[in-house]
Protein backbone atom coordinates (compact mmCIF):
# COMPACT_ATOMS: atom_id res chain seq x y z
CA UNK A 1 0.00 0.00 0.00
CA UNK A 2 0.96 3.36 -0.79
CA UNK A 3 0.52 6.45 1.22
CA UNK A 4 -1.56 8.09 -0.99
CA UNK A 5 -4.84 6.81 -3.12
CA UNK A 6 -7.04 8.19 -5.65
CA UNK A 7 -10.42 9.55 -4.97
CA UNK A 8 -13.33 10.79 -6.84
CA UNK A 9 -13.68 14.23 -5.87
CA UNK A 10 -16.50 16.65 -6.40
CA UNK A 11 -15.38 19.90 -8.10
CA UNK A 12 -18.49 22.35 -7.60
CA UNK A 13 -22.33 20.47 -7.56
CA UNK A 14 -23.53 20.08 -10.95
CA UNK A 15 -23.75 17.04 -13.17
CA UNK A 16 -21.52 14.14 -13.49
CA UNK A 17 -18.56 16.02 -15.34
CA UNK A 18 -18.08 18.09 -12.22
CA UNK A 19 -16.81 14.24 -10.61
CA UNK A 20 -12.89 14.29 -11.29
CA UNK A 21 -10.38 12.33 -9.80
CA UNK A 22 -7.60 13.38 -6.93
CA UNK A 23 -5.16 12.22 -4.85
CA UNK A 24 -5.27 12.16 -1.51
CA UNK A 25 -3.76 10.28 1.97
CA UNK A 26 -4.63 6.70 2.35
CA UNK A 27 -7.06 6.99 5.71
CA UNK A 28 -5.79 4.70 9.09
CA UNK A 29 -8.15 2.11 10.09
CA UNK A 30 -9.51 3.15 13.32
CA UNK A 31 -10.67 1.51 16.75
CA UNK A 32 -13.18 -0.96 15.13
CA UNK A 33 -12.75 0.14 11.77
CA UNK A 34 -11.20 -1.71 8.78
CA UNK A 35 -9.05 -0.49 5.77
CA UNK A 36 -10.95 -1.71 2.41
CA UNK A 37 -8.89 -1.83 -0.76
CA UNK A 38 -12.35 -0.81 -2.96
CA UNK A 39 -12.70 -3.42 -5.53
CA UNK A 40 -16.34 -1.26 -6.66
CA UNK A 41 -18.50 1.12 -5.17
CA UNK A 42 -22.60 1.70 -5.40
CA UNK A 43 -24.30 4.86 -6.70
CA UNK A 44 -27.26 5.45 -5.22
CA UNK A 45 -29.71 8.54 -4.50
CA UNK A 46 -27.53 10.03 -1.52
CA UNK A 47 -24.72 10.00 -3.98
CA UNK A 48 -26.32 11.85 -6.90
CA UNK A 49 -27.81 14.78 -4.29
CA UNK A 50 -24.32 14.91 -2.83
CA UNK A 51 -23.12 16.13 -6.16
CA UNK A 52 -25.77 18.23 -6.83
CA UNK A 53 -25.08 19.85 -3.69
CA UNK A 54 -28.22 18.51 -2.05
CA UNK A 55 -26.79 16.44 0.52
CA UNK A 56 -23.76 17.66 2.77
CA UNK A 57 -21.56 14.51 3.66
CA UNK A 58 -22.25 13.64 7.24
CA UNK A 59 -19.88 14.78 9.81
CA UNK A 60 -16.71 12.93 10.44
CA UNK A 61 -16.92 11.58 6.58
CA UNK A 62 -14.67 12.36 4.07
CA UNK A 63 -15.78 15.34 1.08
CA UNK A 64 -16.06 12.44 -1.99
CA UNK A 65 -19.37 10.06 -2.48
CA UNK A 66 -19.84 6.70 -1.91
CA UNK A 67 -22.33 4.64 0.71
CA UNK A 68 -21.70 1.50 0.07
CA UNK A 69 -18.45 -0.62 -1.16
CA UNK A 70 -17.04 -4.12 -1.91
CA UNK A 71 -13.63 -5.34 -2.17
CA UNK A 72 -10.75 -6.79 0.34
CA UNK A 73 -9.69 -6.02 3.99
CA UNK A 74 -6.19 -4.47 4.19
CA UNK A 75 -5.67 -3.96 7.09
CA UNK A 76 -7.53 -3.70 10.60
CA UNK A 77 -8.26 -0.98 14.01
CA UNK A 78 -7.24 -1.87 17.22
CA UNK A 79 -9.80 -4.28 18.61
CA UNK A 80 -11.09 -5.84 15.14
CA UNK A 81 -11.61 -9.75 15.96
CA UNK A 82 -14.57 -10.95 13.13
CA UNK A 83 -12.57 -9.62 9.91
CA UNK A 84 -9.46 -10.45 8.54
CA UNK A 85 -7.19 -9.30 6.21
CA UNK A 86 -6.85 -10.49 2.77
CA UNK A 87 -11.33 -11.23 3.23
CA UNK A 88 -13.87 -10.32 0.69
CA UNK A 89 -16.54 -8.27 2.01
CA UNK A 90 -19.07 -5.71 1.63
CA UNK A 91 -19.71 -2.27 4.15
CA UNK A 92 -22.25 0.60 4.21
CA UNK A 93 -20.00 3.55 5.29
CA UNK A 94 -21.21 7.39 5.60
CA UNK A 95 -19.70 8.63 2.78
CA UNK A 96 -16.35 7.77 0.96
CA UNK A 97 -16.55 5.08 -1.05
CA UNK A 98 -15.55 6.54 -4.31
CA UNK A 99 -11.65 5.42 -4.00
CA UNK A 100 -9.09 3.07 -3.95
CA UNK A 101 -9.21 2.33 -0.03
CA UNK A 102 -12.09 3.25 2.32
CA UNK A 103 -12.29 2.49 6.01
CA UNK A 104 -15.62 1.07 7.42
CA UNK A 105 -16.94 0.11 10.72
CA UNK A 106 -16.40 -3.43 11.45
CA UNK A 107 -19.92 -4.02 12.70
CA UNK A 108 -20.98 -2.47 9.34
CA UNK A 109 -18.78 -5.10 7.31
CA UNK A 110 -20.34 -8.34 6.21
CA UNK A 111 -18.35 -10.79 4.10
CA UNK A 112 -19.56 -11.52 0.70
CA UNK A 113 -22.17 -14.22 0.08
CA UNK A 114 -21.22 -17.05 -1.57
CA UNK A 115 -21.79 -17.02 -5.64
CA UNK A 116 -22.12 -13.23 -5.47
CA UNK A 117 -18.28 -11.72 -7.31
CA UNK A 118 -17.13 -8.35 -5.45
CA UNK A 119 -18.77 -6.02 -8.53
CA UNK A 120 -22.40 -7.50 -7.93
CA UNK A 121 -21.52 -7.29 -4.06
CA UNK A 122 -20.61 -3.51 -3.98
CA UNK A 123 -25.07 -3.01 -4.88
CA UNK A 124 -26.32 -4.67 -1.55
CA UNK A 125 -25.22 -3.34 1.43
CA UNK A 126 -27.53 -0.09 1.11
CA UNK A 127 -30.82 -1.66 -0.05
CA UNK A 128 -30.71 -4.94 1.84
CA UNK A 129 -29.97 -3.60 4.76
CA UNK A 130 -32.42 -0.53 4.55
CA UNK A 131 -35.32 -3.41 3.39
CA UNK A 132 -34.10 -5.86 6.15
CA UNK A 133 -34.29 -3.15 8.86
CA UNK A 134 -37.22 -1.60 8.15
CA UNK A 135 -39.36 -4.52 6.96
CA UNK A 136 -38.45 -6.96 8.71
CA UNK A 137 -36.54 -5.60 11.62
CA UNK A 138 -39.19 -2.96 12.68
CA UNK A 139 -42.48 -4.22 10.78
CA UNK A 140 -41.94 -8.27 11.58
CA UNK A 141 -42.69 -9.36 8.00
CA UNK A 142 -43.37 -13.15 7.95
CA UNK A 143 -44.88 -16.24 5.31
CA UNK A 144 -48.26 -15.06 4.36
CA UNK A 145 -48.05 -11.01 5.01
CA UNK A 146 -49.19 -9.13 2.13
CA UNK A 147 -46.93 -6.13 1.52
CA UNK A 148 -46.50 -3.33 -0.89
CA UNK A 149 -43.86 -1.00 -1.75
CA UNK A 150 -44.05 2.03 -3.63
CA UNK A 151 -41.12 2.75 -6.69
CA UNK A 152 -41.08 -1.19 -6.65
CA UNK A 153 -38.15 -0.54 -9.81
CA UNK A 154 -36.05 1.65 -7.66
CA UNK A 155 -32.50 -0.08 -5.98
CA UNK A 156 -35.39 -0.25 -2.83
CA UNK A 157 -37.81 -1.26 -4.31
CA UNK A 158 -36.25 -4.36 -6.29
CA UNK A 159 -35.20 -5.46 -3.57
CA UNK A 160 -37.94 -5.46 -1.54
CA UNK A 161 -39.59 -7.46 -3.72
CA UNK A 162 -37.27 -10.13 -4.29
CA UNK A 163 -36.95 -10.09 -0.31
CA UNK A 164 -40.44 -10.04 0.75
CA UNK A 165 -41.81 -12.81 -1.82
CA UNK A 166 -38.42 -15.25 -1.04
CA UNK A 167 -39.80 -14.67 2.97
CA UNK A 168 -43.30 -16.04 1.53
CA UNK A 169 -45.11 -12.66 1.56
CA UNK A 170 -47.57 -11.75 -1.07
CA UNK A 171 -46.14 -8.79 -2.74
CA UNK A 172 -47.73 -5.42 -4.42
CA UNK A 173 -46.13 -2.85 -5.68
CA UNK A 174 -46.50 0.81 -7.78
CA UNK A 175 -44.39 1.70 -10.81
CA UNK A 176 -44.79 4.64 -13.46
CA UNK A 177 -44.90 2.74 -16.84
CA UNK A 178 -45.86 -0.75 -18.28
CA UNK A 179 -42.03 -1.54 -18.81
CA UNK A 180 -41.47 -0.91 -15.15
CA UNK A 181 -44.57 -2.91 -13.82
CA UNK A 182 -43.40 -5.76 -15.94
CA UNK A 183 -39.89 -5.62 -14.95
CA UNK A 184 -41.44 -5.91 -10.96
CA UNK A 185 -43.56 -9.01 -11.88
CA UNK A 186 -40.43 -10.47 -13.48
CA UNK A 187 -38.80 -9.94 -9.61
CA UNK A 188 -41.78 -11.93 -7.90
CA UNK A 189 -44.19 -9.24 -7.64
CA UNK A 190 -48.10 -10.52 -7.57
CA UNK A 191 -49.09 -8.04 -8.84
CA UNK A 192 -47.66 -4.40 -9.88
CA UNK A 193 -49.78 -1.29 -10.39
CA UNK A 194 -49.19 1.29 -12.62
CA UNK A 195 -49.38 4.31 -10.72
CA UNK A 196 -50.20 7.08 -13.96
CA UNK A 197 -53.33 4.58 -14.89
CA UNK A 198 -54.51 2.94 -11.76
CA UNK A 199 -55.35 3.63 -8.36
CA UNK A 200 -53.44 2.03 -5.96
CA UNK A 201 -56.10 2.55 -3.30
CA UNK A 202 -58.71 0.85 -5.45
CA UNK A 203 -56.58 -1.88 -7.08
CA UNK A 204 -55.51 -3.01 -3.20
CA UNK A 205 -59.30 -2.59 -2.11
CA UNK A 206 -60.01 -4.73 -5.22
CA UNK A 207 -57.50 -7.24 -4.70
CA UNK A 208 -57.88 -8.02 -0.86
CA UNK A 209 -61.53 -7.91 -1.08
CA UNK A 210 -61.57 -5.40 0.94
CA UNK A 211 -59.25 -6.21 3.70
CA UNK A 212 -55.91 -4.25 3.15
CA UNK A 213 -52.30 -5.29 3.29
CA UNK A 214 -50.11 -5.97 6.25
CA UNK A 215 -47.22 -3.82 5.60
CA UNK A 216 -46.19 -0.99 3.33
CA UNK A 217 -43.03 0.62 2.95
CA UNK A 218 -43.24 3.76 1.42
CA UNK A 219 -40.55 6.55 0.13
CA UNK A 220 -43.23 8.91 -0.94
CA UNK A 221 -44.86 10.36 1.87
CA UNK A 222 -46.77 13.71 1.21
CA UNK A 223 -50.47 12.53 -0.42
CA UNK A 224 -49.60 8.82 -0.46
CA UNK A 225 -49.49 9.30 3.30
CA UNK A 226 -53.01 9.23 3.95
CA UNK A 227 -53.95 6.83 1.08
CA UNK A 228 -51.38 4.10 2.31
CA UNK A 229 -53.53 4.59 5.89
CA UNK A 230 -56.81 3.26 3.66
CA UNK A 231 -54.78 0.56 2.57
CA UNK A 232 -53.85 -0.72 5.92
CA UNK A 233 -55.82 -3.86 7.34
CA UNK A 234 -56.48 -4.11 11.25
CA UNK A 235 -52.82 -3.60 12.82
CA UNK A 236 -51.25 -2.75 9.93
CA UNK A 237 -47.82 -1.25 9.93
CA UNK A 238 -46.36 1.98 7.78
CA UNK A 239 -42.67 2.46 7.63
CA UNK A 240 -41.25 5.68 6.05
CA UNK A 241 -37.62 5.80 4.58
CA UNK A 242 -38.28 9.26 2.33
CA UNK A 243 -40.28 11.83 1.07
CA UNK A 244 -39.65 12.48 -2.17
CA UNK A 245 -42.95 14.22 -2.65
CA UNK A 246 -42.62 16.18 0.61
CA UNK A 247 -43.03 15.07 4.65
CA UNK A 248 -45.82 18.14 5.19
CA UNK A 249 -48.92 16.00 5.12
CA UNK A 250 -52.19 16.37 6.68
CA UNK A 251 -53.48 13.23 8.57
CA UNK A 252 -56.31 12.41 10.17
CA UNK A 253 -55.48 10.62 13.10
CA UNK A 254 -58.91 8.68 13.93
CA UNK A 255 -58.42 5.98 11.04
CA UNK A 256 -55.02 5.12 12.35
CA UNK A 257 -56.56 4.93 15.85
CA UNK A 258 -59.31 2.84 15.45
CA UNK A 259 -57.39 -0.03 12.70
CA UNK A 260 -54.62 0.12 15.56
CA UNK A 261 -51.92 0.96 13.38
CA UNK A 262 -48.44 1.39 13.92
Amino acid sequence: MTENMRAITIREPGEADVLSVAEMPRPEPQAGEVLIKVAAAGVNRGDVYQRLGLYPAPPGSPDWPGLEVSGTVAALGEGVTNHAVGDEVMALIGGGGYADYTTAPAAQTMPVPKGVDLVDAAALPETLITVWANVFDACGLKAGDSFMVHGGSSGIGTTAIQMAKAAGATVYTTAGSAEKCDACIALGADRAINYREEDFVEVIAKETGGKGLNIILDMVGADYVDRNIQCLTMDGRLTHIAFLNGSRVEVDLMRVMLKRLV
